[in-house]
C-alpha cells in the first residue's frame, strides 16, 4: 500500500530575513519536495494576512503548515490555526530578527538545515497562551519597553537586524514612565506602579535567553515578570542581571506562574503579543496546555536543555509518517 502524500502550506513573509525567502524559495521547496512534503506557497501581502492564510490551509486539509518569517509571522499563523478543531502540525523557517520561539525549540536559523528539520518530522506538543479571543506562541506584555517592537519600522529591522531595537530602546529610555497596574491570579494579587509586564511560554525573550529561566513549553503555566517602578539606573543594573539569568531575586522584580491572569490598569496600556500590537488593558490571560504540535529538532534539545536548563525532560517526541 502506498505511503499517504503530505500536503504542506508554505505561509511565508517575502521581505523578512533581507528577502531571504523570495531569493531562495526555488530551493526551499524542491528541499521539501525531495523529503515527501508536496508544498504550495502563499506570500503574504499584508497585516493579517498570514492569519487567514493559515485558516484557510486549515479548511483545506493541509497536513502541515509552514510559518516562514519573523516573530510577526508566528503570531497570526498561530491566530489562525489556534481556533480550529483540527489543527494541522506547524513548521517554522525563522528568518526574522530575533526569532524568539525558535531559539526557544533549538530550531536552526540556517534555511537548509531548518528545511532537512522539517522533512524529518519531528513533534512536539506546546501550550498556547491567550489574550481575551487572540493567541501568542512565546510572550505576551504591556508597558513602555514592550512597545518597541512593533514601533521598529519593518524596514529597518530588514536592513540592521537586532541593533533596530537596541537603538530604538535607548531613544525610549530616558522617558520611561510607570504605569498603575492591577492583577489577579488564582497564586497572587497586587495593585502596584510598574514599568512593565511580562507574560511568557517560553525562556526566550526579546534575545534574553535567560529571561525566564524556570519556563517549560508544556507544563500547562505562564510564567509572569513585573518590573516595579524604578529608575534609570536600577533599570540598567537590572538589565545586566536578566543577562546573567540573576534578576529574579531582586526587589524590584515580582515573579510567579499562573494558568490563569487578569490584568487592568486605569492608564491607557497597550498589549504586545509576540512583537505585534495586541490591542489594550483589561485582558484575560490564560493557558492552553499541549495545544500546537510543533515540529522540532530531536538532537538539538538535548544540547539546549544543557545550555538553559529549562525544558522538560518529560517531553514526548514523535515521529510523523512522512
Amino acid at each position: 500500500m502506498a505511503t499517504k502524500v503530505k500536503r504542506a502550506r508554505l505561509i511565508y513573509n517575502p521581505t523578512s530575513g533581507r528577502e531571504e525567502m523570495r531569493k531562495r524559495l526555488h530551493d526551499v521547496l524542491a528541499r521539501l519536495e525531495r523529503g515527501g512534503l508536496e508544498t504550495s506557497t502563499h506570500a503574504t501581502i499584508g497585516e493579517s494576512d498570514a492569519t487567514l492564510a493559515a485558516a484557510e490551509a486549515v479548511e483545506r486539509g493541509f497536513d502541515v503548515v509552514i510559518a516562514a518569517g519573523g516573530d510577526g509571522t508566528l503570531y497570526e499563523v498561530i491566530n489562525g490555526l489556534a481556533e480550529k478543531e483540527n489543527r494541522p502540525t506547524l513548521g517554522i523557517l525563522p528568518l526574522g530578527t530575533t526569532n524568539d520561539f525558535a531559539r526557544a525549540l533549538a530550531i536552526p536559523r540556517n534555511l537548509d538545515a531548518a528545511c532537512d528539520l522539517i522533512v524529518k518530522g519531528f513533534t512536539r506538543d506546546i501550550d498556547v497562551g491567550k489574550v481575551n479571543s487572540r493567541y501568542f506562541i512565546n510572550i505576551g506584555g504591556g508597558g513602555s519597553l514592550t512597545e518597541l517592537t512593533y514601533e521598529v519600522p519593518s524596514k529597518l529591522k530588514t536592513m540592521i537586524g537586532q541593533l533596530a531595537y537596541y537603538m530604538k530602546g535607548l531613544e525610549k529610555l530616558p522617558r520611561l514612565r510607570p504605569i498603575e497596574l492591577l492583577m489577579k491570579s488564582p497564586e497572587i494579587e497586587l495593585h502596584e506602579e510598574v514599568m512593565m509586564f511580562l507574560v511568557t511560554n517560553s525562556n526566550s525573550v526579546g534575545g534574553f535567553e535567560r529571561l525566564a529561566p524556570e519556563a517549560s513549553l508544556n507544563d500547562g503555566l505562564l510564567d509572569v515578570l513585573v518590573l516595579k517602578r524604578c529608575n534609570l539606573a536600577e533599570f540598567i543594573r537590572l538589565v545586566t542581571l536578566a543577562l546573567r539569568g540573576e534578576h529574579l531575586n531582586d526587589s524590584n522584580v515580582i515573579y510567579f506562574q499562573t494558568n490563569r491572569l487578569e490584568v487592568s490598569s486605569p492608564d491607557y496600556v497597550q498589549l504586545n503579543l509576540d512583537g505585534e500590537f495586541g490591542g489594550t488593558l483589561p485582558c484575560v490571560f490564560s493557558s492552553l496546555k499541549s495545544h500546537l504540535n510543533i515540529i522540532v529538532d530531536e538532537s538539538g534539545q538535548s544540547k539546549y536543555r544543557r545550555r538553559a536548563g529549562v525544558l522538560s525532560n518529560a517531553f514526548k517526541l514523535d515521529k510523523l509518517d512522512l
